[in-house]
């Protein structure tokens, strides 16, 4: 369990939930305008860092609490609470589900529901990860196997172009005319979140954005941190 100091230092590191896309290239068009708005709990640092390391690779599943309360906050600062909103989480690989056991962001959203008193936020596992129809493989065809981790933009992009799609039937509900916001531990170049973005439009569904709980870069001195809860000034109108 953490001790009193770290937990109070996640809880400082954490305490301004603040808009992070400017620092993730994906999701920013040549012209500086947003592709898609995301708002992360914080920098991707220190105690904060190492407890998401911890619970998602070390198999410290009592970290869930506390980063599930990390999670609300910055979901409380992106989110309307209305019911016609939707969270999306992105999925797990097969391997990565294998090798761990669990979904780490459909673990801690589980736990984030249980933090809104009143009209808690819908959740629906409506992605999957989909194998590449032209190569039959989990590749994307373009040769790249493994984890994200030491690849550059480029790279990252054209790993996970493809790889998702919205799951037909009860299980993953309809997202057509949905507002939908996304919802991933780290953001770093985006291309996650962009892919995952791709396959609700696919399906129908409107992304108002995003929310994660950590970013690997500060937000542009532009961007500013969240200055308050009042979700449509984060995410603002689909």
């Amino acid at each position: 369990m953490l001790c009193a100091g770290c937990e109070r230092r996640l809880r400082m590191l954490t305490r301004r939930p603040f808009r992070a896309e400017t620092g993730a290239p994906a999701l920013m068009d040549t012209d500086g305008s947003v592709i898609l708005p995301v708002v992360a709990a914080g920098i991707y640092r220190e105690e904060l860092s190492q407890s998401i390391l911890a619970f998602k690779r070390h198999g410290q599943g009592q970290l869930r609490t506390v980063l599930s309360k990390v999670l609300a906050g910055a979901l409380a600062a992106a989110y309307a609470g209305t019911d016609a909103m939707v969270l999306v989480p992105v999925p797990s690989s097969g391997s990565a589900y294998r090798k761990r056991g669990f979904s780490p962001v459909h673990l801690l959203l589980a736990g984030v529901r249980r933090s809104f008193d009143e009209r808690r936020p819908v959740c629906t596992d409506a992605l999957r990860k989909v194998r590449n129809p032209r190569t039959g493989s989990g590749l994307t065809g373009n040769g790249l196997s493994g984890g994200q981790k030491g690849l550059g933009r480029g790279d990252r992009s054209r790993k996970v172009r493809g790889s998702m799609r919205a799951v037909r039937g009860a299980r993953g509900r309809s997202l057509r005319g949905r507002q939908c916001i996304i919802v991933d531990d780290v953001l770093t170049t985006g291309a996650t979140l962009a892919e995952a973005a791709r396959a609700i439009h696919e399906a129908g569904g409107i992304v108002r954005g995003a929310v994660v709980l950590a970013a690997t870069r500060a937000p542009d001195a532009a961007a500013g941190p969240a200055p308050s809860r009042h979700p449509g000034d984060y995410l603002g109108p689909s």
